[in-house]
């Protein structure tokens, strides 16, 4: 199923020229993983801009990757893995690298932990919805559908720019304790549909 967000159509006009190339889906996938760990060092380091657009260039990779295997026919199950591990590992690690780089805004590394209890959240939130979007996939239907032309993890994109804001501290806050309970709700969602 091709992609029908704006992101997704954007990708695929920006990566038709790649199609009939020697560049695959995974190297595309494999960019995305070096530009996001280098995104989340920046932001952990404190360097908020240029881990902003390293992050937006990140989160369009992974459009980017999964519209190249769609338009040229290269889809594997490995591919998919890959990616799906690369997104769940870079989104999850945002939180604690965020929690890192304010680690000096709050007492006892009270935002390490912070952002360790969203990481784990965000990974099990992933995890079940993953399980949902497997079980739906006959119909064409995921977890979490989105709105207006946008896909729900369409999100991630404003990540940068809460960062940029200076609303990171609040974010990872409510993300520390939102993440874990959106992961118990999507494990709800998850026994609902195999019950």
């Amino acid at each position: 199923m091709i992609g029908d967000s704006w992101t997704h159509k954007i990708a695929r006009v920006c990566i038709k020229p790649l199609v009939n190339t020697p560049i695959t889906p995974n190297h595309v996938t494999l960019l995305r993983l070096i530009i996001g760990l280098a995104a989340c060092v920046a932001f952990a380091l404190k360097m908020n801009i240029l881990g902003g657009v390293m992050w937006i260039i990140s989160t369009f990779l992974d459009r980017a990757d999964g519209e190249l295997a769609r338009i040229s026919g290269n889809i594997s199950s490995l591919g998919h893995k890959f990616d799906y591990y690369t997104d769940t590992f870079i989104t999850a690690l945002f939180f604690l690298a965020i929690g890192i780089g304010l680690q000096d805004k709050l007492p006892n590394y009270l935002t390490i932990m912070m952002g360790l209890s969203a990481c784990i959240g965000v990974i099990f939130s992933e995890i079940f919805a993953e399980k949902i979007d497997q079980k739906k996939r006959a119909t064409g239907e995921k977890a979490y559908t989105g709105i207006a032309g946008f896909d729900f993890d369409d999100i991630i994109y404003l990540f940068a720019p809460i960062v940029w804001l200076n609303w990171h501290l609040p974010f990872l806050i409510g993300a520390s304790v939102g993440a874990p309970i959106f992961a118990i709700f999507t494990y709800y969602l998850l026994k609902k549909i195999t019950n």
